[in-house]
C-alpha cells in the first residue's frame, strides 16, 4: 500500500485538493482550491480538477489520487448530482476523470469519503459496530461503517418522515438558515430525524460533521438519543483525507465493485 495519494474533493462551491501521508492523515501540501465553475458541468469540473492536481507540488506519476463527488456512485458512474450540473447524472464519470487526469483514480461519494476519514484517523478510529456518519450542510450526507467497512452510497438524508418526503429538507443545517431557527428549533428537527435513524439502524455511534459541527456544544446536547453522538474530527479536510485514503488502499469504485472496504486498523 502506498503511504502517500492525492485527494480530491469536489464541491458545489469549491474543488480542494492536497498530497496526503495516508498513515497518518496528515497533509503533506497545501492545501490548493479552486472554485468549482458556474453551472458545475462535466467538462468544466474535470478541467478544474485537472488544473488542481497540477498545483501540488512534487506528485509522482504513481501516487494514487481519491475524488470524491456530490453524487452516488455506481461502478463508476454517477447516478445523481449534488450543487451541480444534471448531466453528470447517469454520467461514466470515473472514465471521464481517468482520461483527462491519465491515471487510474478511486472514485467515491463524498459523504462516504469523509465516513471513512472519520474511520481512518478521526472519532471512530479503531471502534467496531455500526458507526453512522452525517454531515449537515446544504443536505444530509451520510456514510456507514461496520466493524470499520465501509458500506457504500447510503442516503439517509432522503428518507420519509414526518409527512415530509425527503426529511433533509427540513432538518439540515440549510433548513436552519432558511427558517432562522434557533437552536433548539432545530435541535427538535435534528432528535425527529436522529430518533428515526437510532430505531431503523440501532448504530453503537453517531458522528456529525459538516462545518455546522464546530458549534455542536449549541445542538447535540440538546438531543435525547440512546446512541452516543459525537462530533466528527474533520471538517473541511474530511473529503480530501478519506478519498486519499481509499485510493491508497486501491479501493477504485469499478475495480471494486462497490464493495465494503476496509480500514486499516494497524496505524
Amino acid at each position: 500500500m502506498s503511504t502517500e495519494a492525492i485527494g480530491i474533493d469536489i464541491g458545489g462551491t469549491g474543488i480542494k485538493g492536497a498530497l496526503i501521508d495516508v498513515s497518518s492523515g496528515e497533509l503533506l501540501s497545501e492545501r490548493v482550491k479552486i472554485a468549482t465553475p458556474d453551472g458545475g458541468r462535466p467538462e468544466d469540473i474535470v478541467a478544474t480538477v485537472t488544473k488542481v492536481i497540477g498545483k501540488i507540488p512534487e506528485v509522482a506519476e504513481d501516487t494514487p489520487v481519491g475524488v470524491c463527488f456530490p453524487a452516488v456512485v455506481q461502478h463508476g458512474r454517477t447516478m445523481s448530482a449534488a450543487n451541480v450540473s444534471d448531466e453528470w447524472i447517469g454520467l461514466e464519470a470515473e472514465t471521464l476523470f481517468e482520461e483527462a487526469i491519465g491515471r487510474n483514480i478511486t472514485f467515491v461519494n463524498d459523504a462516504d469519503a469523509a465516513g471513512y476519514a472519520e474511520a481512518q484517523f478521526g472519532a471512530a478510529k479503531g471502534l467496531d459496530g455500526l458507526i453512522i456518519m452525517t454531515t449537515l450542510g446544504t443536505g444530509i450526507g451520510s456514510a456507514l461503517i461496520f466493524d470499520g467497512r465501509l458500506v457504500p452510497n447510503a442516503e439517509l438524508g432522503h428518507i420519509a418522515l414526518d409527512g415530509h418526503e425527503d426529511y433533509e429538507k427540513v432538518a439540515a443545517y440549510s433548513a436552519k438558515e432558511r427558517d432562522d431557527l434557533s437552536w433548539k428549533e432545530w435541535a427538535k428537527r435534528l432528535q425527529k430525524y436522529y430518533s428515526h435513524i437510532e430505531m431503523l439502524f440501532s448504530p453503537d455511534l453517531i458522528i456529525v460533521g459538516g462545518g455546522v459541527s464546530k458549534h455542536y456544544d449549541d445542538f447535540l446536547p440538546l438531543l435525547d438519543l440512546k446512541t452516543k453522538i459525537v462530533p466528527a474530527q474533520f471538517r473541511n479536510n474530511a473529503g480530501i483525507l478519506g478519498c486519499a485514503s481509499l485510493a491508497a488502499h486501491g479501493a477504485g469504485s469499478r475495480r471494486r465493485d462497490e464493495a465494503e472496504v476496509a480500514v486499516d486498523k494497524t496505524n
